[in-house]
């Protein structure tokens, strides 16, 4: 999308299973479990300040770039505020930086800035922000991330009143012949992937469920075939 985000072989949705699920110690085998199953590689960015959690920087996106040169890299930013972290990021790798709209104090240039870096911007929303406050920078992002959890942490339960978003958005990209992908974040599984998707969700961001399941490229395997069991229904 803007020339760089689609999705691959008509495929029902993309997944992006999130490292802050991952063991710690371990994040490339963690990734390797996978078994090519994911087709991003989700990384949380928390500053212990916007969301109550403290997890990777900088040093991580530049690590996974180099043990996996050819992974898709989705980086998300919740931090504040935005603009002074965006730097530290863009050389180390990242295919998409997205950030949080209530932590940008000028979310336009935020988002222009790493645009003109060659990396796709992406944009997104809380489950308590309404998603008009998207509507004067749609035009300019590749991703629309939307919450559908309180960000920070892993294992929580998915939000179902923020489905409305998603199918406001997916209106809105029709009526204006955008050409983002929307993104949901937050208690996807197996269980919640096939709503998310009829609704209009692109890309399924999944933690918790792959990596702490016990099998990885299983779960993630039985998470696509929800998703595509609801799509195009």
């Amino acid at each position: 999308m803007n020339g760089m985000l689609s999705l691959k072989g008509g495929r029902a949705c993309i997944l992006a299973p999130s490292i802050l699920s991952a063991d710690p110690l371990s994040v490339g085998d963690a990734i390797r479990s996978l078994g090519g199953e994911g087709d991003w590689i989700h990384v949380d960015v928390a500053d212990g300040h916007f969301v109550p959690n403290l997890t990777f920087g900088p040093m991580m996106v530049s690590a996974l770039r180099r043990g996996f040169p050819d992974a898709f890299i989705d980086v998300h930013l919740m931090v504040t505020p935005a603009e002074d972290f965006i730097g530290m990021f863009m050389n180390t790798g990242p295919d998409i930086i997205t950030v949080q709209a209530e932590a940008a104090r000028h979310v336009h240039r935020t988002l222009q800035a790493i645009r003109d870096a060659g990396i796709t911007p992406g944009v997104g929303i809380d489950p308590g922000t309404p998603v008009r406050v998207l509507e004067p920078v749609l035009h300019m992002v590749g991703l629309v991330l939307v919450m559908t959890v309180n960000p920070g942490f892993g294992g929580q339960k998915f939000l179902p009143e923020t489905l409305s978003k998603v199918k406001h958005l997916v209106r809105e990209r029709a009526v204006q012949s955008f050409d983002f992908l929307i993104e949901c974040d937050g208690g996807v599984n197996s269980g919640t992937a096939g709503v998310l998707v009829k609704a209009g969700c692109d890309v399924l961001v999944a933690g918790s469920a792959v990596y702490e399941s016990g099998d990885p490229a299983r779960a993630a395997r039985e998470i696509r075939r929800n998703a595509e069991s609801e799509w195009r229904v």
